[in-house]
């Protein structure tokens, strides 16, 4: 008998919550074609969230992608024309910097926090760690203009763009017009960065019907997606909590997915999203990402503190740093009855956090990390 994965119920009770407009669960394997063009350009998973963002002004079209693609690891767009987007985000390690804590720019400056995932991004609408861009194409110019990373202004870089015979006609293919602009830099990156869809994990398949899962893996399953309640002796690894469903990342509305996850006590605590909104309640909140891909994206947390999963899952079993901010999801969450005065932690047996690990294995696509589609097109 194929096994049915619980977050489904969670899923559609939060469809009725939100007032979807069907209660039917489709099929596994059904999925969403998105055209443009007169082409299909992208296919969603029908179990993925209905709540993905393209903007009107910004459709994805063929010559859009492809434009995007290009600019995505040109290396133009960088002060002394070595680096590109490319470069920190590589594919083969799912979009991250390849094992690094953090990246150095163009002047060998070295950032302090880690480089992001790049994955299932029409899923978001908060970026960087603080979340302060609302949108891709907002997030797509930043990087260049960051005097630490890639260290050029926007007017260097359409002007570069601008005297090359490759450039001005794919813009106008994609925007009717020869004349680049910054905007339509930010615009094309962020077509291209909108078809990084990871959907072809093991989970995807068990989610098809097409894996069945071993007992490690179910016990995993179990664990990631329930919230511990002792006193009745539910057993759970609190992780679905902010890694929400099939795609394992925060809420896509407002500012819910960030959160203070214990890393640091009050006196070490970065501002973090209280950056963005001024709100001292927001003071050690980062963005919860998505875990897909998450064997690939080492190391771990906004500052790239812990280098394995299991030194990530150690932290949250037993070396929560109590704060004000701390997140009530955390503060509230354990496997045996706690005191007022006990220390926050899990309590997971050796063989939970081996089956949590299994299923975090599970999460890896290796037809994300070397589809064509997403590859560097300058490459010999």
């Amino acid at each position: 008998m194929k096994q049915i994965p619980k977050i489904r119920v969670f899923g559609w009770m939060i469809g009725l919550v939100l007032g979807l407009s069907a209660c039917v669960k489709p099929s596994e394997n059904e999925i969403q074609v998105i055209s443009g063009d007169g082409t299909d350009l992208l296919e969603i998973p029908a179990y993925f969230s209905p709540f993905y963002k393209i903007p009107n002004d910004n459709p994805l079209t063929d010559a859009g992608i492809e434009l995007g693609r290009m600019l995505f690891y040109e290396k133009r767009l960088s002060g002394n024309n070595t680096m590109s987007c490319g470069t920190c985000h590589q594919q083969k390690f799912a979009f991250t910097d390849g094992g690094n804590q953090f990246s150095k720019g163009i002047d060998g400056t070295e950032g302090d926090l880690n480089t992001m995932s790049l994955v299932n991004l029409m899923w978001q609408n908060r970026f960087f760690w603080n979340g302060r861009s609302e949108t891709l194409e907002i997030q797509a110019l930043e990087p260049i203009q960051n005097p630490i990373e890639m260290h050029e202004t926007l007017e260097n870089a359409v002007q570069k763009l601008q005297e090359t015979n490759l450039y001005p006609p794919k813009f106008k293919e994609a925007f009717g017009s020869e004349i680049i602009t910054a905007e339509n830099i930010g615009k094309a990156i962020a077509q291209f960065e909108r078809t990084l869809i990871s959907s072809n994990s093991k989970y995807d398949k068990y989610w098809r019907g097409e894996y069945q899962l071993t007992d490690l893996e179910a016990l995993g399953d179990d664990l990631f997606f329930t919230h511990p309640e002792a006193r009745i002796g539910l057993r759970g690894g609190n992780c679905g909590d902010c890694h929400l469903g099939p795609l394992t990342s925060g809420s896509s509305r407002g500012f819910d997915g960030f959160h203070n996850n214990g890393l640091d006590s009050d006196e070490k605590l970065r501002n973090g999203l209280q950056e963005v909104t001024g709100n001292y309640f927001d003071k050690g909140k980062f963005k919860a990402p998505s875990l897909r891909n998450i064997a690939l994206t080492a190391p771990y947390m906004h500052d790239g503190r812990f280098q394995t999963l299991e030194e990530v899952l150690d932290h949250y079993n037993e070396h929560i740093q109590n704060s004000e901010t701390l997140d009530p999801l955390i503060r509230e969450a354990s496997n045996e009855i706690l005191s007022s005065e006990d220390t926050v932690k899990l309590h997971l047996t050796e063989m939970e956090k081996k089956a949590i690990l299994a299923f975090l294995a599970m999460l890896t696509d290796e037809d994300f990390i070397t589809d064509e589609r997403f590859s560097d097109p300058f490459a010999e």
